[in-house]
């Protein structure tokens, strides 16, 4: 497994795993973020991630970012 921020832009990846704590995890899903549903990488911009998760576009941080696993 890879963090997402290893991820080719524009490439739909599949989330295996979320790592951190159970506040962190519940936040990411929240967000939308799950195991088993399918990101992709928008863009890098100074060192923060735009992810499309469903139908939305999310920012995260790549400390944040690199906890979701595909």
């Amino acid at each position: 497994m890879m963090p997402i921020s290893m991820a080719e832009p524009g490439e739909p990846v599949t989330i295996r795993r979320i790592g951190g704590k159970d506040e962190v995890r519940q936040h990411l899903a929240e967000l939308g973020f799950v195991v088993g549903g399918e990101v992709v990488v928008v863009s890098e911009l100074g060192g923060s991630l735009i992810l499309q998760v469903k139908d939305s576009r999310i920012a995260l941080d790549r400390t944040m970012a690199n906890r979701i696993q595909f």
